[in-house]
Formats: C-alpha cells, sequence, structure tokens
C-alpha cells in the first residue's frame, strides 16, 4: 500500500473514531427516565399529549413502557424503570408497602365502562348498577371478552366478579374470553366477537373499530378508576434516576402537570382528571 493509501486509510479511522466518541458523549449527556406504565395512558395518547411538554421543559425525554398494571409494577421491582404510573391502588399501596417504590401520590382519575353490543342480548343497557350488570350478562351467557393480564382494568373487573358472586374460571365456559392483552386489543376482540367488555373510559373515547359496540353500563360508583405515580426505591436500585424521576413526579402533580392532563379531550371529551392534593 502507498504513501498516499495509508494517509487515507488514517483519516477514515480517524474519522470513524471521532463519529463514534460523539455519539457516545451525546447518548451519556440525553437524559431520559423509563417510565413503567399502563396501557391506557398509551393507548389512550395522553402520554402523546402530555409528555412533549414535560420535556420541553426539563430536557428529559421519557421511555415508556406500556403494560398492565401488574407487569409494569414486576418491571420496577426489577429495577427496570425509575417511575411507575398505574391505576390499582391495592396494588399499589403493596407495592410501596413492601419498600419497592417511594413518594406514591395520586395524580388523576376517570373511570371504567361495560361495552357491549348494540343487541344487547344481557339487556344490561342503560344501567347503572355494574353488580346487576355482570349477573344478567353470566345469566345469559352473553359472550364477554376480558383483558386477563392481571393489569390495574383485568383487577378491577375481577372484583366486580367476585362481588357478583361469580367465578369465571368455571362459570364462564363458553362466553368468557380472556384475551391476555391490553386494552385496544381487547376491545378488537369484543368488537369482533359483538361481545361485552370492561374498560376505561379513557381507552374508549381513542377507540376507533368500535363496529357495534357502544356504552352499556356506567355512572357506578364502584367504576371510578384512580391513577397513581411514584418513583422507584434507589434503595433498592441505586440506578434510579432519582433526579430526573423526580422531576417527572413533581412535573405531573403540579399545576402544569395537572392543567396538561385537563386539556387532553377527544372531540370535545376530557379523558382524565387530575385530583391531586398537596
Amino acid at each position: 500500500m502507498n504513501r498516499r493509501n495509508l494517509l487515507s486509510l488514517g483519516a477514515g479511522l480517524a474519522l470513524v473514531v471521532s463519529s463514534t466518541i460523539v455519539s457516545s458523549v451525546a447518548w451519556a449527556q440525553e437524559k431520559f427516565i423509563v417510565v413503567a406504565s399502563t396501557t391506557s395512558t398509551e393507548q389512550s395518547g395522553l402520554f402523546g399529549h402530555i409528555l412533549p411538554i414535560f420535556t420541553k421543559k426539563t430536557g428529559i425525554q421519557v421511555r415508556v413502557v406500556a403494560q398492565g398494571t401488574g407487569q409494569a409494577l414486576k418491571t420496577a421491582e426489577q429495577g427496570n424503570a425509575d417511575v411507575v404510573f398505574v391505576h390499582d391502588r391495592v396494588a399499589e399501596l403493596k407495592f410501596a408497602g413492601d419498600g419497592w417504590g417511594v413518594d406514591r401520590r395520586e395524580v388523576m382519575y376517570n373511570d371504567f365502562i361495560i361495552v357491549g353490543p348494540k343487541s344487547d342480548p344481557a339487556k344490561v343497557g342503560g344501567g347503572k348498577d355494574v353488580v346487576a350488570a355482570y349477573k344478567k350478562i353470566a345469566a345469559a351467557k352473553a359472550p364477554f371478552a376480558s383483558r386477563g393480564d392481571s393489569s390495574g382494568t383485568h383487577a378491577a373487573e375481577l372484583r366486580i366478579w367476585k362481588e357478583a358472586n361469580i367465578d369465571v374460571k368455571t362459570a364462564g365456559t363458553g362466553w368468557y374470553r380472556e384475551t391476555g392483552s391490553g386494552m385496544g386489543p381487547t376491545l378488537n376482540t369484543a368488537s369482533a366477537m359483538n361481545a361485552y367488555a370492561f374498560t376505561d373510559r379513557g381507552t374508549w373515547l381513542s377507540f376507533k373499530n368500535r363496529g357495534d359496540l357502544v356504552i352499556s353500563v356506567e355512572g357506578d360508583v364502584k367504576l371510578f378508576n384512580q391513577y397513581g405515580v411514584m418513583l422507584v426505591n434507589p434503595a433498592k436500585h441505586t440506578h434510579v434516576k432519582v433526579n430526573e424521576g423526580k422531576a417527572f413526579v413533581d412535573w405531573i402533580t403540579s399545576k402544569e402537570g395537572q392543567d396538561a392532563i385537563a386539556s387532553y379531550k377527544i372531540e370535545g371529551q376530557q379523558l382524565f382528571f387530575p385530583n391531586f392534593k398537596n
């Protein structure tokens, strides 16, 4: 190889090394947190609305891992998140009580609803008593699509079946179907099956593939759906980004964060209602 080629090769290698160093520095300087959250905050479009506001203010990127609440808490327990933002108060308090999370704060709420086919084979349409509706659905053996994924929504659904004294594991043969997936896919299944489903209102309002599904039951106090946020305990996982995570928790419960939540609407309907109290 002649001298000119050697010089060209050296210059090329220097450029590659330089580019790699610049990229590595840029990556190291990028501030981000991982938030383990529910599919409803993601699939409803809420995060797409509020996170750019937070990032613009703080320079902190947010990488969302959208899962059912049970799996999101497990992800955080394993040290794979900095913050959890979920909606199963019982599970959240246990998570914090077991030392995995700190500084839990209630952030916002909406409600659950039962959707079902317009033909309404279980005759529950227009009702407000969710336990009575579950009894009618079971008695009619009307198709029902459940998330079956240990999410906050699934946990709330199971609590109501229990209150109705119905064991869907034994009584649900032939009509009760667990999808093992998020809210959007479960609603798709319900639409395809012309089945009833238990869903948060936020995901329903953003859901387009409704087919013949309509809201069947709403308004029961048992359908209240509270969301909470907390930092993963850095004493359990020392790599937790405490400052950045706390910045997110502080922002989402600040006036600016609460106003951002309230401003998210679809077709004029507000999906989530901020309710943090100092």
